[in-house]
């Protein structure tokens, strides 16, 4: 999740959280030609997504369980908290029969899918989100004294458990707009009637980000990515099951009911799939580098234009802890100027473009490299020296002493211009026309928290995204991208596109989150290394 997102030790996926006065400062003053009661609804919609994007398993015989999403309907009230979040070549994996059992889960907003597991013996019951994007299980612990959200949720009480071992051990876990610190204690878990001995979690003392965690429907989190990954070296849940031979296969897979209406939010298997809920054959790519689930995406198309980012490859994962899809802020802005989000019209960005950029057409035309071209002009500027790093917004600390904020984003303002202007070279348009054309962008610029607002009577005149994944395409339709919050006149329709600028070497990196998961089945192969895809039923 979201992103943001997850116990992530890189601080390049941290997702830069704004404070409530300024959320709402901002999206009343500051979106022009909105509406007074369009702006509140401007603020609802940012409160409710920032929740969500901050955040996004022993049997005698081996076998397979299934966890059943089940749909939470969505209270219009909930608007007013903070938001929580939020190479296969087509062949097919035979991993057996669907039967297993079933434990309900609910899906709160199509933002967060969670369940039941047990803790303890006598079992202790928690809900936790289930999150390919982070590696530990943590839960509130009964010694959280200190943490207004330790009271909203239930808390492990290692007194009452017969099989408790204490092991003391003192930890931290940081998200990109949160934290929660606690110590190790190990104990039985109980997952989809798969009971796993001995298991090392994480009882929370204390939950920073206060309305991130107060209003969360979930106590805790139950990550489902690699052990390179994991906090303190703790085996994760899902190893256990593998190495205690408790499931079938060593897989997991994913179904996401984006249907608003329905009673069942959709369904994680352990140890298979269930042929019930895609369709054809999965198309499958290895895992390039074990942490999270990452594999490389080829190019990105808006309608049937490609973007140029991705032609040699980009990095992504599959989160399903993240609510949105997250990409890097240039790409993100045209796909939102393309489909008619409102974001920040940034006066920098249109200086920029009013005062450089004939001079950065010239130098591209002239046959300057396009990471030279900043350089050039001294837009980018470190410690009296020029440099260009890429287009982010998530810098290294070390390599930001002696440039000021307004520096920072004059230069990533001219790197996504220079972006752009070469993306409209490559379609031969005039300088007028492509001048005209970044200088609107500039005005598509997403919000501070990464997300833009959409207006619902367009979803039907904007163009379909597509991935290239194992050199297949996997498009989603407006209507799929599109996140509807609320009913009749209050629906507000928010882009499924977020900014999240990843630094080299790791990034330009994509984040594919529950908007993309809900669209394609999704199966996690532990065993072979791959990760594979295909349409949901």
């Amino acid at each position: 999740m979201h992103a943001s997102f997850h116990f992530y030790d890189y601080q390049s996926l941290a997702v830069t959280s704004m404070t409530l006065q300024l959320t709402l400062s901002f999206s009343l003053s500051h979106v022009s030609g909105v509406s007074l009661n369009m702006a509140h609804k401007l603020v609802q919609v940012t409160l409710c997504l920032w929740v969500f994007t901050s955040l996004l398993l022993p049997s005698p015989t081996a076998g397979l369980y299934r966890v059943s999403l089940k749909k939470q309907r969505l209270n219009l009230n909930r608007f007013k908290a903070a938001r929580i979040a939020m190479s296969g070549g087509g062949m097919l994996h035979n991993y057996g029969s669907s039967d297993g059992e079933v434990i309900p889960l609910k899906n709160y907003m199509d933002a967060q899918y969670y369940g039941v597991i047990a803790i303890g013996s006598p079992p202790q019951n928690f809900t936790v989100l289930f999150d390919t994007g982070s590696s530990n299980l943590w839960v509130p612990s009964s010694k959280c004294y200190f943490s207004i959200a330790c009271y909203f949720h239930s808390k492990y009480k290692s007194s009452r458990s017969s099989t408790y071992t204490k092991i003391g051990k003192p930890c931290e876990i940081n998200y990109g707009s949160g934290s929660i610190s606690g110590f190790f204690s190990q104990d039985n878990v109980e997952v989809g009637g798969v009971v796993v001995r001995d298991q090392v979690f994480v009882e929370a003392t204390r939950e920073g980000s206060f309305p991130t965690f107060v209003l969360a429907k979930f106590d805790g989190i139950l990550g489902l990515g690699f052990q390179e990954i994991s906090v303190g070296n703790a085996t994760p849940v899902w190893y256990n099951m593998l190495n205690q031979d408790v499931v079938r296969e060593d897989v997991f897979s994913f179904w996401l009911n984006r249907d608003p209406s329905a009673n069942e939010g959709g369904e994680l298997v352990f140890g298979g799939v269930d042929p019930k809920h895609y369709k054809g054959k999965h198309t499958y790519v290895p895992v390039t580098r074990k942490g999270y689930w990452q594999f490389d995406m080829g190019d990105f198309l808006i309608g049937n234009n490609s973007t140029g980012v991705c032609e040699g490859g980009c990095a992504a994962i599959v989160d399903s802890g993240t609510s949105l899809l997250a990409g890097p802020t240039a790409v993100v802005t045209e796909i939102n100027h393309a489909i008619g989000a409102e974001g920040v019209v940034s006066a920098e960005c249109k200086e920029v473009v009013s005062q450089y950029g004939d001079l950065i057409w010239e130098l591209l035309v002239s046959g300057v490299q396009p990471d030279k071209v900043c350089t050039q002009i001294g837009l980018c500027v470190l410690n009296g020296t020029r440099y260009m790093s890429g287009i982010k917004t998530v810098v290294e600390k070390e390599n930001m002493e002696g440039l000021s904020a307004g520096d920072q984003l004059l230069c990533t303002t001219c790197q996504m211009t220079v972006f752009w202007i070469q993306s409209q070279l490559k379609q031969k348009g005039t300088k007028d026309t492509v001048l005209n054309y970044v200088n609107e962008l500039c005005q598509s610029l997403p919000s501070p928290m990464g997300e833009s607002v959409i207006d619902c009577a367009r979803i039907s005149l904007m163009p379909d995204i597509t991935f290239i994944i194992g050199d297949k395409p996997f498009k989603l339709t407006p209507d799929q991208y599109i996140v509807k919050m609320g009913e009749g006149i209050t629906t507000v329709c928010v882009s499924g596109f977020m900014a999240l600028d990843v630094s080299s070497p790791r990034g330009p990196l994509w984040i594919l989150g529950d908007v993309f998961m809900g669209v394609y089945h999704t199966v996690f192969d532990y065993g072979n290394l791959e990760i594979g895809f295909a349409e949901a039923a």
